[in-house]
């Protein structure tokens, strides 16, 4: 029999799709699953007629494979992967390669990476967006790693990853080489959190479309469909205007039925995290991670609604205009959010040593993803342009556009905060702004008030950058300081 091209471990909906598209596109795929029998159900179902080959056992799986062996793991995060990995060893050999396609978190990676190399094998953190109709169709593949294994797996996956139409007629597929070690988990970690962020900026103005406007849900989904065909096109405004539309069996709209708590499985936290530890002010999508954590908090906000306050959240006079604000609103807000993923990338790969082509990542977000917007595209013109550019804010498509908003910017926050709505990820989009096109911001006071307290130093406008001074600001204090400095 003929070895196969792949192996894939792990038969969940995911893995089962990537399988089919692997199939499709004429790679010969062998699979296998914890729970043997639901190998045997995915052949009998799903895969019937394909040339996807079964194995029961992992020894099995790897008698299966072309050398050098390519074994792609589809299974839960941490201990599992791990713990795959170990029981794969034996039965691989020097050369072989193993895939996380899973949604690792990037240190681990770092750690898998190096372990495997020491042993001879070669790994790969691959971060996949697109959820079950992408990994069907066409997801956005971010592969990072061991970069002698990308050669090997290059001509599979930029084969089933979504393609974008160039000009020329030519296609560009939705995957490219990332950066070393970590460096795929790592995109895909960031693309989550701007996921988050964009999420939570649709999820705002709903709720004044909702609550301020007192817009019903057809009427919503009208405004959405409109945006849909301009410069906020993308999967998400699509999806929204779709479960706009959406009717329960009793004809009412299902939205208004669906719990006000929304989940999440780490990935935006982890990039706040990450932030923190970078020193990067990921303030929107940070917003957006807690907006998710207070939503949960529900039963403390019943009863906080019964005795809490506040204005009444109509707001008056607004009509067709302020619908036009808020669009623009949103689209100012949605280029903070890829700002802000974009310094945290570029800190990243400075920490890390990564090589990254922030114009190809742009790229590999146009499409198969769940950010997937025609927005990007105006990213990667602004990387084409300028590789080394160091804020997205600086590029003179996104300056224009941010100035061309900012008006009606501000009108939909001062709304939202004179009728009580809350809006934190708008709104911290704004303080980024403001903060950010400030020569002078007040953190001298807060410098100030860490010597009084902590003789921690301060530098002065009036001298040179880089020399520390400290105050005996009560005159009791003395003239020793904190043995280290931070700004």
């Amino acid at each position: 029999m003929e070895k196969a091209d792949i192996g894939l471990i792990g038969l969940a909906v995911m893995g089962q799709n990537l399988v089919l598209n692997m199939n499709d596109h004429g790679f010969a795929v062998a699979v296998f699953n914890r729970t043997p029998s639901k190998v045997d159900e995915f052949l009998q179902g799903e895969a019937r007629g394909t040339k996807v080959v079964g194995a029961h056992s992992l020894e099995e799986l790897a008698g299966l494979l072309k050398k050098p062996r390519r074994v792609m793991l589809m299974v839960k995060a941490g201990k599992p992967v791990d713990d795959l990995i170990e029981s794969l060893l034996p039965f691989l050999e020097k050369g072989d390669i193993i895939i996380d396609g899973g949604n690792s978190n990037f240190a681990d990676s770092i750690r898998r990476t190096a372990y495997l190399e020491s042993k001879g094998l070669w790994f790969l953190g691959v971060g996949i967006s697109g959820g079950e109709e992408g990994a069907r169709n066409g997801p956005s593949i971010m592969p990072g790693g061991s970069r002698k294994a990308w050669e090997a797996v290059r001509p599979i996956f930029q084969s089933i990853a979504a393609k974008i139409a160039r000009a020329d007629g030519w296609e560009d597929p939705c995957c490219d080489w990332v950066g070393e070690n970590g460096a795929g988990h790592y995109v895909k970690m960031v693309h989550n959190g701007i996921e988050y962020g964009d999420m939570q900026l649709v999820a705002e103005v709903y709720h004044l479309m909702k609550e301020g406007l007192g817009l019903p849900p057809e009427a919503m989904r009208d405004v959405f469909a409109q945006w849909n065909e301009g410069k906020l096109n993308s999967y998400l405004i699509e999806i929204t205007r779709d479960i706009l539309a959406f009717k329960d069996e009793d004809g009412q709209p299902l939205v208004d039925r669906v719990l006000d708590t929304a989940g999440q499985k780490g990935t935006g936290r982890w990039a706040g995290i990450s932030a923190l530890e970078l020193g990067i002010p990921l303030t929107m999508i940070t917003e957006a991670v807690s907006a998710r954590s207070l939503s949960t908090l529900k039963d403390e906000r019943t009863t906080a609604s019964l005795r809490l306050g506040g204005p009444p959240p109509r707001i008056p006079n607004a009509g067709e205009s302020f619908l036009a604000d808020l669009g623009e609103a949103l689209y100012a807000s949605k280029i903070i959010s890829y700002t802000q993923g974009y310094m945290l990338m570029r800190a990243a790969a400075k920490e890390y040593k990564w090589d990254m082509d922030y114009g190809g990542i742009a790229l590999m977000w146009r499409g198969g993803c769940i950010i997937r917007s025609v927005f990007l595209g105006k990213i990667k013109e602004a990387y084409d342009k300028n590789p080394s550019l160091t804020n997205l804010l600086l590029d003179s498509y996104f300056k224009e556009q941010i100035e061309l908003a900012q008006d009606a910017w501000r009108r939909v926050i001062a709304a939202a905060v004179m009728s009580g709505i809350p809006m934190p990820a708008m709104m911290s989009a704004l303080s980024f702004y403001d903060s950010y096109r400030r020569a002078w911001l007040p953190a001298n006071m807060i410098q100030a008030q860490r010597d009084y307290f902590g003789a921690h130093t301060y530098e002065r406008v009036d001298r040179p950058r880089g020399e520390f001074f400290h105050t005996n600001w009560t005159g009791h204090g003395g003239k020793v300081t904190s043995s280290t400095y931070s700004a």
